[in-house]
């Protein structure tokens, strides 16, 4: 059994080994993983994995709290079996904007909702109240359905009497700490997503809250990541047969996470690749001008403090809904069955917007692509090779897009692009973006959020100082794969396509 050994030399305290543990959540699945990370570089170990899918009852969708909830705690029942010592932390990140309401006594009113319950008409009456150019020069935030204030809004003028009774909101990685430790919350890159956030103020965005008709009293206390923020209840450590670790905010927004662990250097951007494409650069304020505002780009925040102006672009979420209705059909396809009927498929045979509306909400997403492309006058894609092309083929045209984009916005020609999280594992889209832009692509690594987490808690533990060393020991751990660009005049034909649209 390997433990925790603190040496001290000189007056220096060397730290040889720490058991961190980092739950991962994302809208489609979770991991537990063990980091253990030892004279600067980390290890990883999954320990459990679930699935995690919203679930619709009576026109709503829900995230089905208790079943995550009990998923975290079979987590750390994995870690204990894996008979490593003592567990020094553990800290969670999932997706943006999602949160849960709590009563007075700290109990769940109801499960949280999903994002995908959003429309386009709850951003409609918010604006009506307060318009989008006020609410972008005080969050820095673009216009989305799903932003936190449009959910909360929606739930304003419906008369909800959840809304009425809560005491207290948590975003979803805050929600799931609270009920591990007693502690209520809410993380800065996380409340960033919300559009409810002021970055001038450094607070939430009273105006609009007050111009809304929102509870002031919901709205918890902001610490940053890197902190300590209590430790695992002593009736659950007790149930669990674990130590009260340490719990610790960390980048608790899975993006956040996934950037803070990317080791680039120079003028680089970033993807963070996976059911979204959030794409963007590193910046120490918010850029809040009529550009970033009118490219509908957001200023999310960074675990250093700072900011990510970027853009949320439909990423795998657009094949992994057509796998859904392939499997619906009767055909399971692996992944790397459907990269392969790509690669045999005929190029730049039809193109979609990956943003295009109709593809937001789940449900008969091939028929919805195919009716795209008979609306523009292209192919019809009929093939799981031709489907799968088009869309990976089309992610790639609109990451060029927004490199642009980020280019205008930095005021600076950008090197290279560092893409992160679990899409790098297709290496077909990765040659299909390096050839789209015209710059190298580098990847890596693949579980990007999960080694953001693990060296926030580090960071948290005194163990690491700054995001410089962060990235450092993320070098010293991970490889990462480049593909040169292969650029041709049938790219520059279909990015004046997708222009088009």
């Amino acid at each position: 059994m390997r433990k925790t050994i603190l040496l001290v030399n000189a007056g220096r305290k060397v730290i040889i080994m720490r058991n961190l543990l980092a739950f991962d959540l994302g809208a489609s699945n979770g991991r537990a993983i063990l980091g253990q990370l030892e004279n600067g570089k980390l290890t990883m170990r999954e320990l459990h994995r679930f699935e995690n899918n919203y679930v619709e009852m009576n026109g709503v969708y829900y995230w089905d709290l208790p079943y995550l909830y009990n998923q975290l705690k079979q987590g750390l029942l994995a870690f204990k079996q894996a008979d490593v010592g003592e567990l020094d932390c553990f800290g969670i990140d999932t997706w943006g904007v999602d949160y849960g309401l709590l009563d007075k006594n700290g109990h769940l009113l109801g499960n949280p909702r999903s994002y995908r319950y959003a429309l386009d008409r709850d951003i409609d009456a918010a604006c009506d109240v307060v318009d989008f150019p006020t609410q972008f020069n005080r969050t820095g935030i673009a216009k989305m359905n799903f932003n936190t204030v449009y959910q909360l809004y929606r739930r304003k003028c419906e008369g909800d009497v959840t809304l009425a009774l809560a005491d207290k909101l948590l975003l979803m990685p805050d929600l799931l700490g609270y009920f591990l430790t007693g502690e209520m919350k809410s993380e800065y890159t996380e409340v960033t997503t919300t559009m409810l956030y002021n970055p001038t103020i450094k607070t939430w965005d009273w105006e609009t809250i007050r111009a809304l008709g929102l509870p002031e009293h919901i709205f918890t206390e902001i610490d940053r990541a890197g902190t300590l923020r209590g430790k695992l209840r002593p009736e659950l450590a007790e149930e669990l047969g674990l130590n009260q670790a340490n719990f610790a905010a960390v980048g608790t927004h899975d993006t956040a996470s996934a950037v803070a662990a990317i080791p680039g250097s120079g003028s680089f951007a970033f993807c963070s690749s996976g059911t979204w494409s959030l794409f963007g650069v590193e910046t120490d304020k918010p850029i809040l001008t009529a550009e970033v505002r009118d490219a509908n780009f957001s200023n999310e925040g960074t675990i250093q403090g700072g900011f990510r102006p970027l853009k949320n672009i439909m990423g795998l979420w657009l094949i992994q809904e057509c796998r859904r209705d392939w499997i619906r059909e009767g055909t399971k396809y692996s992944w790397d069955e459907i990269v392969q009927h790509a690669k045999s498929a005929e190029p730049m045979r039809s193109i979609i917007d990956p943003d295009y509306g109709e593809f937001f909400a789940g449900g008969n997403m091939v028929k919805k692509i195919q009716k795209f492309c008979a609306d523009t006058n292209q192919p019809i894609p009929k093939t799981v090779g031709q489907i799968a092309r088009c869309i990976y083929e089309s992610l790639a045209l609109k990451y060029r897009w927004a490199l642009e984009r980020l280019e205008e916005i930095k005021g600076q020609p950008i090197e290279t692009l560092n893409i992160v999280g679990g899409g790098i594992q297709n290496k077909l889209l990765n040659q299909f973006v390096a050839d789209s832009i015209n710059r190298p692509v580098i990847t890596g690594p693949v579980e990007g959020a999960a080694i953001g987490n693990l060296l926030a808690q580090a960071m948290a533990l005194g163990d690491i100082k700054n995001i410089d060393e962060l990235r450092q020991i993320v070098r010293n751990s991970e490889s990462v794969e480049t593909y040169q660009p292969n650029h041709t005049d049938a790219w520059e034909e279909a990015y004046k396509r997708l222009l088009s649209f």
